[in-house]
């Protein structure tokens, strides 16, 4: 929160007129007037910013990891709401999310979903949830890149990953697109621990995943690899492994 309140006070001067301009964008009537390139830029330029009025470094690898061709679903461990801002800021093409029912009420979060045309996903409703999963495969299959949060909810053990869910992956087995793990490092620092000293979070873009590796796996077996790889870059890259390692 504190890091929150900064970001704020810094930016004071461009809050007002970047609220209004996100909550014109998102309106549905506006829809057809301002186009993804420049509701999404607009986010770039807004996240962008308030990370470095935060006091947040970003690195960002494995870009050329990412398909040449739009249409694939990014697969990232979750931990906390500064995830988002991290793919807004180092993701240059336009990307919706999938993010659970419960926060798509949420301020900012709402107005950020309105943009992008995010999904909100009702877990307790198997009908509902494979209409959504039904929607996200279609829009792939036609050019659009999403971002699926497997593990369902965020990690409150830093950068230990809970279980990623089979289903979660049914939208791409259905569109039969690339699979992106992504890994991001130390992102729940940005807003849990109550500090505004300078850090760093990381954002690594694996390498995908084609349809020709994964097909006729489970989507539980599909899973497993994508969790696995991202573990591997986390022990890999996390900064304690790192200097333990060069000890």
């Amino acid at each position: 929160m504190e890091r929150i309140i900064l970001m704020v006070i810094r930016l004071l001067y461009k809050v007002p007129g970047w609220w209004f301009k996100v909550c014109r964008y998102g309106k549905d009537e506006n829809f057809e007037k301002y186009d993804e390139e420049q509701r999404y830029a607009l986010l770039q330029e807004v996240t962008t910013r308030a990370n470095r009025a935060g006091r947040v470094k970003v690195e960002c690898y494995g870009l050329d990891n990412l398909p040449k061709e739009n249409g694939y679903i990014l697969f990232p461990n979750h931990q906390g709401l500064f995830d988002t801002l991290l793919f807004f800021e180092t993701h240059g093409r336009f990307t919706s999310f999938v993010m659970k029912k419960e926060v798509a009420n949420a301020l900012l979060v709402k107005q950020i979903a309105r943009m992008v045309r995010a999904k909100a996903m009702d877990r307790s409703d198997v009908r509902q949830s494979m209409t959504v999963i039904r929607q996200v495969s279609e829009e792939v299959k036609k050019g659009r890149n999403y971002i699926i949060f497997a593990e369902g909810t965020r990690s409150r053990e830093g950068n230990k990953l809970l279980n990623f869910k089979g289903g979660a992956f049914k939208s791409a087995v259905y569109a039969k697109c690339p699979i992106v793990p992504v890994a991001i490092i130390d992102s729940y620092k940005a807003f849990d621990i109550h500090s505004v000293r300078k850090m760093t979070a990381q954002i690594h873009y694996l390498k995908p995943l084609t349809y020709e590796e994964y097909k006729g796996m489970k989507t539980v077996e599909i899973a497993a690899i994508v969790k696995s790889r991202i573990e591997d870059a986390i022990e890999q890259y996390v900064p304690e492994k790192r200097e333990c390692f060069l000890n």
